[in-house]
């Protein structure tokens, strides 16, 4: 396929992502339903047992999207305390396997959403995520055998340490202020003078990038000092470089081993890291959401195939609970879509504050289990 082909099928592609993104989940529903291994002579009473969990997944998707950290973090806590409440408890290697299924197709149709914007640096992202591969397996692996108070101890100092980066960490969707944006401009129609060619001859920037394959004034230019350049789809414009690679592999290979054992901790060690190395905000959202989503996919293929290569339980995949997933990828995806709007109505510091304390409490909770207290 030559490249302009490729060009513009990826550019209609992101034109009609919503399309693409909502028929995945009926696929996916449908397979499901016509090919899951299932126990024998299930109804209709056992696809519809947990139809009350599509709106609390769709309002968990939506929240953790907003923010840009990992679905499992709301999910796991939802499955622990209160999915007992109305069904039968679960074991915790089903509890997280759930909670990475689901959150795989939230966090990737979240993550198309932010593509069309132009908001992903796909080659840090790669780079992210090639580095925290075998932290994801290596925990998802330990999954299988780590003794259920163990695992909720573990589970609460991630919780714990999320609630502190997320009060730590600034996720302002904004990346600069409206009268700096003006100031800015003013100074450079006031100092800059173009010279015939259209080269800033005062060492301003020349014209910002605008590639034709993407949706809006929308491009990315790397110089050869190595600072990236990117537009986004509504024409503004971010600047920085991708320097800070050890930093970000010691945060991810930390975040990886969570994600793979408790379904999440890539996303919040992940956002701090790359605020840490001076990626803007919005494009270490967007780019997040690669990492996440891909480290999801790889943890919940693990959860689903991996249980015959350990010593401890087998999880094989005729024990995936089907008939709560059929409701829960609907609604993460649903969810992941809706977060662009909610993040541009609600103030961004409100939900992190929320979240954040939540975290707190769920984590404290979880202590107080592995203890054998509660």
């Amino acid at each position: 396929m030559s490249s302009l082909s490729y060009s513009r099928v990826q550019r209609s592609f992101l034109r009609y992502q919503h399309v693409f993104v909502f028929l995945a989940p009926i696929a996916f529903v449908v397979g499901v339903f016509f090919a899951a291994p299932t126990p024998a002579g299930v109804g209709t009473n056992y696809w519809l047992e947990f139809w009350w969990l599509f709106p609390a997944f769709l309002l968990g998707a939506t929240i953790v999207n907003t923010v840009g950290i990992s679905g499992s973090a709301l999910f796991v806590p939802f499955l622990i305390f209160l999915f007992p409440l109305a069904a039968a408890p679960l074991e915790p290697a089903t509890i997280v396997k759930v909670g990475l299924i689901s959150e795989a197709f939230g966090l990737s149709s979240s993550s198309i959403a932010f593509i069309q914007y132009g908001l992903v640096d796909r080659r840090l992202a790669l780079s992210i995520v090639g580095g925290a591969v075998p932290f994801v397996v290596g925990g998802a692996l330990l999954s299988f055998i780590v003794p259920e108070p163990v695992f909720h101890g573990l589970l609460g100092i991630a919780l714990l340490a999320a609630s502190y980066l997320l009060f730590k960490a600034d996720l302002d969707h904004e990346h600069e202020s409206d009268a700096d944006a003006d100031a800015e401009s003013d100074a450079t129609d006031a100092a800059s003078v173009e010279d015939p060619d259209g080269a800033a001859v005062d060492g301003g920037q020349p014209d910002l990038p605008n590639d034709a394959d993407k949706l809006g004034p929308a491009g990315v230019d790397t110089d050869d000092e190595g600072t990236v350049t990117r537009v986004d789809r509504e024409g503004d414009d971010y600047r920085y470089t991708r320097g800070g690679y050890v930093r970000r592999f010691v945060n991810y290979s930390i975040g990886g081993t969570f994600q793979g054992l408790a379904g999440f901790g890539a996303g919040e060690l992940g956002i701090i890291s790359m605020l840490g190395t001076k990626v803007p905000v919005r494009v270490a959202i967007g780019t997040n959401h690669i990492v996440v989503a891909l480290t999801a996919i790889l943890a919940s293929l693990v959860h689903v195939f991996g249980g015959d290569l350990v010593g401890g339980h087998t999880l094989s995949l005729a024990s995936t609970p089907w008939n709560m997933v059929v409701f829960t990828v609907p609604a993460t995806v649903t969810g992941g879509q809706i977060a662009p709007y909610v993040s541009s109505a609600l103030s961004t510091s409100t939900i992190k504050a929320f979240v954040g304390g939540l975290f707190a409490i769920i984590a404290v909770a979880l202590f107080l289990m592995a203890a054998g207290v509660a």
